[in-house]
């Protein structure tokens, strides 16, 4: 399906060992996470961290690795918190004593709009104080590597939770002129918005700036206010085309995007979270989108 659509990079949030023998062989770069419930053996064990990457990531060297996340927006008060940063360098330790560097792996760990305490405009972007305890060990293990910020950007969750002062349009990233202005630029949706108000946030902490990439982000179809097939299918076209051209304060500079979901999951409420997929159980696309 991946090489049919032009899909270049894969997300999985947890292991998948048919995903994974799928992948042997192709192109397909590989985000593979760390589930958030592993985190405490993963940080607390040198050897949990090692087998970890042994059976998930040396046991499949053909396999495209491109990012180890480590958990999924885990929040200051969230009882994963407190082993966040150890795991990370712990898988850190392991991709480096195994020789992994070859594959160029990238270890960081997903955050989300919450981290944010100011977001408009989006030159005054910063992050709460107890994010910004969190984080700060992390962005310097990011600074120091090399590595991006991984960010999930929901504008729809925004929109529905603004609806009174947010446009439809200006969510959907079709509005045709200037909603924000933040400083020096001016920001015609609300995805910009976010990224850049991370990216503001960023730049005011000791480290400064980091490369972000956009690791999770899509539109319901439906079950929910704001949904329906048209409007999933306005954003992810406009989303494609928005970031492969870069940003107003970073013009030609492509944001590396992982779109949400391939397939629905059928056990999650609310209902729209049900309805983020891109495809039907068949294979068929739910609507018309070009990837390439």
């Amino acid at each position: 399906m991946y090489k049919q659509y032009n899909i270049g990079r894969l997300r999985l949030n947890d292991q998948n060992y048919a995903a994974c023998q799928a992948l042997r062989g192709t192109n397909v770069q590989l985000m593979l996470g760390v589930p958030n419930e592993e985190l405490q053996s993963t940080a607390s064990s040198q050897d949990y961290a090692n087998t970890w990457i042994q059976n998930n990531v040396q046991n499949y060297e053909d396999v495209n690795f491109k990012y180890i996340a480590i958990g999924n927006k885990i929040e200051p008060n969230s009882p994963y918190a407190q082993f966040l940063f150890s795991a990370m360098e712990n898988i850190q330790t392991i991709i480096y004593n195994a020789n992994l560097g070859y594959k160029n792996i990238k270890v960081s760990t997903p955050n989300y709009q919450v981290a944010l305490s100011e977001s408009y405009p989006p030159s005054i972007g910063s992050f709460t104080s107890e994010y910004q305890s969190l984080l700060d060990p992390i962005i310097g293990f990011l600074v120091k590597h090399k590595y991006p910020l991984l960010v999930n950007i929901y504008p729809y969750f925004s929109y529905i939770g603004n609806i009174q002062n947010i446009h439809l349009e200006y969510a959907l990233l079709t509005t045709p002129s200037v909603e924000v202005q933040g400083g020096k630029h001016g920001y015609r949706n609300i995805f910009y918005a976010i990224f850049y108000a991370f990216y503001s946030a960023l730049e005011k902490t000791k480290w400064g700036s980091l490369k972000i990439v956009v690791s999770k982000t899509s539109w319901p179809s439906e079950g929910g206010p704001a949904t329906s097939f048209e409007y999933a299918s306005t954003y992810n076209s406009n989303l494609i085309r928005h970031v492969k051209v870069g940003t107003p304060k970073r013009p030609n500079m492509p944001i590396e995007t992982y779109m949400f979901a391939m397939f629905n999951e059928n056990l999650k409420t609310p209902n729209y979270v049900k309805n983020l997929e891109l495809f039907y159980p068949n294979k068929l696309p739910k609507f018309q989108i070009k990837f390439s």
